[in-house]
């Protein structure tokens, strides 16, 4: 029984086909020619960042931590290498570990109270308006948008000063307290143990919630209305649709803020030397940013402020990575690690 003539002439080009692919050569997938364009490219937008990446951001921490390792006074041509004694003596100073204690409170209670309410202002402006109809923020939301973004603007060192004389005893606060009947009998708020890191974390808070508040709304108006209305038409109330649908949408912008309100909160010394500059009653507002200035300027041991400087960083460095892991389990992976 003989194949069919158009079989034939089928299985002939095919086997024409194979025998030329395997003359073929291998495609150079990836090689791309050193054109000028190309090299200009790369010098422009690879070479020059990179470079004044290393200049100006890697060789001085890597000064920071030669010096940390010496007894260097700051104003002397001379110093000696010591090891790894600066950062001994740190850990065995009290001071230091009180005011690392205060900045790991800072850096939990700070970013997290500013997250909150700026969230709870974002969804208000967003989508806290009526029930019906389309999804739309409280009436008058561009206004309440640009009265809570107001402090932002302001200087933090001139809000740390303002806020300074409020709390004093013969302040604004008082005053304000002494109308409504509360008789404060010209309490120190900065200047009592009990109270100082409480009115400073609300000073802080009170200057950054109107910024990520904007941030919230901006991504928040990312998501497309057609999710916010079907999550309405099945019936889902406002904050089930705040905590199921707009919280997943942002959870990267959450994550960011959180990063950077830590890196303020571990820093915080323009709030700390315009509220208080001697560290408040017992050291109970001092943060390892004002002891390290402290310690080089006044006492001239800028070998062990260095090593502060050293321990700040891995911190901040060590927190950044904790928080990007917390939010990586508790929301899953990225979409692109995703199967």
């Amino acid at each position: 029984m003989t194949a069919a003539p158009g079989l034939d002439a089928a299985l002939d080009t095919v086997a024409v086909t194979a025998a030329q692919a395997g003359r073929r050569k291998p495609s150079r997938l990836g090689r791309r020619k050193l054109t000028f364009d190309y090299v200009s490219f790369l010098l422009v937008f690879l070479g020059l960042p990179l470079a004044i990446f290393l200049i100006f951001v890697i060789s001085p921490f890597i000064q920071a931590v030669y010096y940390s390792m010496t007894n260097w006074t700051g104003f002397s041509p001379t110093m000696d290498f010591i090891g790894v004694q600066n950062f001994v003596r740190l850990f065995q100073d009290s001071t230091f570990l009180q005011a690392m204690g205060n900045n790991a409170l800072l850096a939990i209670v700070v970013p997290l109270i500013t997250i909150v309410i700026a969230l709870v202002f974002a969804s208000m402006i967003t989508v806290g308006g009526p029930s019906h109809g389309q999804v739309r923020g409280l009436k008058g939301s561009s206004f309440y948008r640009v009265v809570s973004f107001f402090p932002y603007v302001i200087p933090a060192i001139v809000i740390a000063i303002l806020w300074n004389m409020i709390y004093t005893p013969s302040g604004l606060l008082n005053g304000i307290l002494g109308i409504f009947g509360i008789d404060t009998n010209d309490f120190a708020w900065l200047g009592d143990g009990r109270t100082a890191m409480g009115a400073t974390i609300f000073v802080i808070v009170w200057s950054m919630v109107g910024f990520y508040m904007v941030l919230f709304v901006a991504a928040i108006k990312g998501i497309p209305a057609e999710t916010l209305e079907a999550a309405r038409i099945d019936g889902a109330g406002r904050f089930r649709t705040v905590t199921s649908i707009l919280l997943p949408q942002i959870r990267d912008n959450v994550q960011t803020a959180y990063i950077y309100l830590g890196i303020l909160a571990l820093d915080a010394f323009v709030y700390m030397a315009g509220l208080n500059a001697t560290g408040g009653p017992g050291n109970s507002t001092l943060v390892m940013s004002q002891y390290l200035f402290r310690t080089a300027f006044e006492k001239g041991q800028f070998g062990l402020a260095s090593a502060m400087g050293v321990v700040l960083a891995v911190l901040t460095l060590v927190f950044a990575a904790v928080v990007i892991g917390v939010f990586r389990l508790v929301g899953g992976k990225d979409e692109g690690g995703r199967a």
